[in-house]
């Protein structure tokens, strides 16, 4: 399983990104997708989730700023940031909860795209 990464680059504080992450290879299902930031010093942190069904979990840092999306189809996984700050200048990485077979399930990260906000 691979999980693809994309559309991190600089932004200008107040501004908007979007993330993009696919999933690729052999699986029998995905459960719940994310997103993860880390930045040096600081603890990684959640910052949205979606259910298979569309459910979604957001961080308080990025509630009402930032919107996850998915389109199953495409076992793809959007993050729409909006109003971006300057504390939101990290390393994003995209998580997926893969069901290998259905008695068999690991969380899998790709690799982090760089999200960098100037001010």
């Amino acid at each position: 399983v691979q999980l693809q990464a994309s559309g991190g680059g600089l932004v200008q504080a107040g501004g908007s990104l979007r993330l993009s992450c696919a999933a690729s290879g052999g699986f029998f299902g995905i459960r719940d997708m994310g997103w993860y930031r880390q930045t040096p010093g600081k603890q990684r942190e959640l910052v949205a989730e979606i259910t298979a069904g569309g459910e979604t979990d957001y961080a308080d840092s990025v509630k009402g700023r930032f919107t996850i999306s998915r389109d199953n189809a495409k076992n793809t996984i959007y993050l729409r940031m909006n109003n971006v700050k300057p504390e939101d200048a990290a390393v994003y990485y995209c998580k997926a909860d893969v069901m290998e077979s259905p008695w068999e399930e690991h969380e899998y990260r790709g690799q982090g795209t760089q999200v960098t906000v100037s001010s």
